[in-house]
């Protein structure tokens, strides 16, 4: 074992979450950083493991609720992007190529930022009818962004994406996709994966540019910053009028479709499972989720212990076949064993030793809250599920009772810059709503921003705006975001 590994994760997460979560994803193995483009990294399959369990997650729900999979090509004609410019507002970030072979290209071609470009094209192509709507389209894909300053699985130059673009008849039909969207964040990210957020109505100023309206999903890190974890917008006609997607209604009259897309951030919504659930150990993976699940460590010191021992374990591994199992039967320590399996964030530890042989039983580690208790060996696999019940929702509301701890409310702006300096999180304020006043509030409190107003439920402002001091017309939530 290398010498970092046995010191563990050196930092704590409470009192330097940058460093805790940089030492995490190196000796945790999630990511290599060393890969020679910058802004490009290495998933390591300890992370990989799981994103590609994200993503299944979602699919799952996504088909559901009427999705198909789709895949379109990561090049996009420059003239596209052209196309879309006043709506997307990408292109300072595009990656373009320009030469294949020695050839010059005669024109650049896109990596996609977005795909947009890529799939609305398309779109015009296949809806001639109502009859072919609802047309409801997604893909798991990489992107690719020119991104100034990048962090692993928060910001990144190619980062992986789920996005998916629906066509409709009718406004309503897409402002019931919007709230569809929502739902499917909740049931993964809060349900499944036991990470809390709030949907936010972006303000104006602030919502995708191609979109009548923005609605992001928001957590909280444990440094008390907010980080966009997916998004749904409602398109409106915009990109049905620059893309020229009509069909004929039963009247025979050509009209523009009304359109949506949402896009679950799959790289930040690991980096809050990381950030939310981990510990000064290390990390800790949902049962469902974890590359293993169960991580079974013999106990012996004698050969004749080590033979009964690691019979047992073998018959449990056997016994536990539905389950992701690993046999740690490596030369390390015990003691080794459960420090390395405890940072990796493996759900359940089992210790088998020569009292667990003749006893027929083993004892079962819970890594959300270190719990350890006897459990018959023919009780194993309902007593494994039912723990791994408990553990996601212990991880829930953990994680809900810090986020709730993080939002608090200012009725003045002495009061919203003590707070500020004093609590972390979302800061909830009567404002005016208006660009120039959020954009001296971001200016002068060196980036607190208006998140938006609640996406599913109307408050009503009171008073005056908390900044400038006119009518207030909102009730928003400020934070200090990735």
């Amino acid at each position: 074992m290398k010498r970092e590994e046995l010191l563990g994760i050196r930092y704590k997460k409470s009192e330097n979450f940058s460093e805790w979560f940089s030492e995490v994803v190196e000796k945790c193995g999630l990511a290599d950083i060393r890969y020679p483009v910058q802004g490009f990294i290495v998933h390591r399959p300890w992370s990989f493991f799981v994103i590609r369990k994200i993503i299944q997650a979602f699919e799952e729900e996504l088909e559901k609720r009427g999705h198909e999979v789709a895949l379109f090509p990561l090049v996009i004609p420059e003239e596209n992007l052209v196309k879309e410019e006043e709506h997307t507002g990408f292109k300072p970030q595009v990656f373009f190529i320009t030469e294949a072979g020695e050839r010059k290209l005669s024109r650049r071609l896109a990596l996609r930022p977005t795909s947009e470009t890529a799939i609305y094209p398309m779109f015009s192509l296949w809806i001639q009818s109502y009859t072919d709507l609802p047309l409801k389209i997604y893909q798991s894909v990489t992107v690719y962004r020119y991104e100034h300053v990048t962090r692993p699985f928060i910001r990144g130059r190619e980062f992986i994406f789920i996005e998916a673009h629906d066509a409709f008849r009718e406004h309503e039909d897409a402002l019931k996709q919007i709230r569809e969207d929502m739902e499917i964040s909740r049931e993964v990210i809060t349900n499944k994966l036991a990470i809390p957020f709030i949907y936010f109505k972006r303000p104006h100023w602030d919502k995708f540019k191609g979109a009548e309206d923005t609605y992001a999903a928001d957590t909280i890190m444990p440094d008390g910053r907010s980080l966009q974890i997916a998004s749904t917008h409602d398109l409106g006609q915009r990109f049905s009028k620059a893309f020229d997607i009509k069909f004929v209604d039963r009247n025979g009259e050509w009209k523009y479709v009304w359109q949506t897309c949402y896009g679950p951030g799959v790289w930040r919504i690991f980096a809050a499972l990381v950030s939310i659930h981990g510990d000064d150990k290390g990390l800790i993976y949902p049962f469902e989720f974890s590359p293993i699940q169960v991580v079974i460590i013999p106990i012996f010191y004698s050969e004749d212990e080590k033979e009964k021992v690691l019979r047992k374990c073998s018959n449990i591994a056997r016994k536990l076949k539905e389950f992701r199992v690993k046999i740690d039967d490596s030369e390390k320590t015990p003691g080794e064993k459960f420090n390395h399996w405890e940072m990796l964030g493996v759900p359940f530890r089992l210790e088998i030793g020569i009292n667990e042989v003749d006893g027929n039983f083993v004892t079962v580690f819970r890594r959300d809250n270190f719990s350890k208790i006897k459990v018959e060996d023919d009780k194993l696999v309902e007593s494994i599920l039912a723990l791994s019940k408990e553990m996601l929702e212990n991880l829930r509301r953990r994680a809900e009772e810090v986020f709730r701890s993080m939002i608090s409310e200012a009725h003045s702006k002495e009061e919203l810059l003590k707070l500020m300096n004093e609590k972390r999180g979302f800061i909830r304020v009567n404002f005016c709503n208006e660009e120039e006043c959020a954009r001296k509030l971001k200016e002068e409190t060196n980036g607190l921003e208006v998140k938006g107003t609640l996406a599913d439920k109307v408050e009503e402002p009171s008073g005056k705006c908390v900044w400038c001091g006119k009518k207030a017309k909102a009730v928003v939530y400020l934070a200090k975001s990735y």
